[in-house]
């Protein structure tokens, strides 16, 4: 009896190191199973959406983006900023990589729901300087990233004057976020402003977008591990009279083909 009572602490620690080894099996199939199954990109017609893109931070490294032009990329969105004082360390790299490979550039800012939105775009303006940007500046709207408990009112209100701070300063925005981030934040507050949506359905959203992000887990050459995917939302005559000026690239009426000032409305489309 005395044996068997020794032993029995040791069965039981063996016990629990085999159920730890199941439970971190069971965890680490869901993961996959869900990186496989439950977030597979949607299908996406590049005879529809020919132009393809990625957005990039430090987060991804360094980069060769050279290699990634080579293999189709054609544009970029770059972070640059976050709230009032962050600031991406591989921005100005990224920046002058994306210019020597010839990709069309542009940058983003995520949004701070606590911070104060005339502050955050001067973080914002600092930070990209007067580098030339070909898609112009981003705003990331979304709550994940974000502290939770924030009045909505609050962050409409910094929003706003951020947004309004970025036009004194003749910046137009396009904004960046989710179908949950978009109806909340956007959709009444910024009616008809550029859209960058990111949605993994292959019907992104109920509403005009300009830019589609579909997959945060693409592959892509010169660059290490998982990059966001992204396409334009029209033709190849639409993106080049994008480039030009056109503030509504959905028909080909909103274009600009002369060196004017020319503004585009809504009602246009």
């Amino acid at each position: 009896m005395k044996l068997f009572g020794f032993n029995k602490p040791a069965a039981d620690i063996e016990a629990a190191l085999d159920f730890l080894v199941v439970m971190a099996l069971v965890v680490f199939a869901g993961i996959w199973a869900y990186r496989e199954f439950m977030s597979t990109p949607p299908y996406i017609d590049r005879s529809r959406f020919p132009v393809a893109g990625i957005d990039i931070s430090a987060h991804n490294g360094m980069m060769n983006l050279d290699a990634a032009a080579k293999s189709g990329v054609e544009f970029v969105f770059i972070k640059a900023s976050e709230g009032a004082t962050f600031r991406d360390e591989n921005f100005r790299i990224n920046y002058t990589k994306a210019r020597h490979a010839g990709l069309k550039t542009g940058a983003y800012h995520f949004f701070r729901f606590d911070v104060d939105g005339v502050r955050q775009a001067i973080n914002f303006l600092a930070a990209v300087g007067y580098r030339h940007l070909d898609l112009g500046l981003a705003i990331d709207v979304e709550r994940h990233g974000n502290p939770e408990g924030i009045p909505p009112d609050s962050i409409s209100l910094r929003l706003t004057q951020m947004v309004d701070y970025l036009n004194l300063m003749g910046h137009r925005v396009t904004f960046y976020s989710n179908r949950q981030g978009y109806f909340d934040y956007l959709h009444q507050s910024f009616p008809g402003s550029p859209l960058w949506i990111c949605s993994f359905q292959e019907d992104p959203i109920n509403a005009e977008w300009t830019f589609w992000q579909y997959d945060h887990h693409g592959k892509v050459d010169g660059i290490n591990g998982d990059v966001d995917l992204n396409v334009f939302c029209g033709t190849r005559r639409e993106w080049k009279n994008f480039l030009q000026g056109a503030l509504w690239p959905y028909s080909d009426q909103n274009s600009r083909t002369d060196n004017s000032t020319t503004e585009y409305s809504q009602s246009s489309q």
